[in-house]
């Protein structure tokens, strides 16, 4: 049988913690930034724990992370 592949695109978008939590980044944070406030682009930096359960089991299927 033959090797399993990761989803690429997933593994660009989200990292899997060494607790076993998936760890993405916001949203809205690229372009059309004049418009937002200090505190709104600061709190968009961080990144934030996927807290669903199916999309965090559909995500470590595609990381290959069980």
């Amino acid at each position: 049988m033959p090797k399993l592949k990761s989803r690429r695109a997933a593994c660009k978008r989200f990292k899997v913690t060494g607790s076993g939590k998936i760890m993405r980044m916001k949203e809205g944070a690229s372009h059309i930034l004049t418009k937002k406030g200090k505190k709104r682009k600061r709190n968009l930096r961080k990144a934030v724990v996927v807290t669903s359960k199916s999309v965090e089991k559909n995500l470590k299927r595609m990381l290959l992370a069980e």
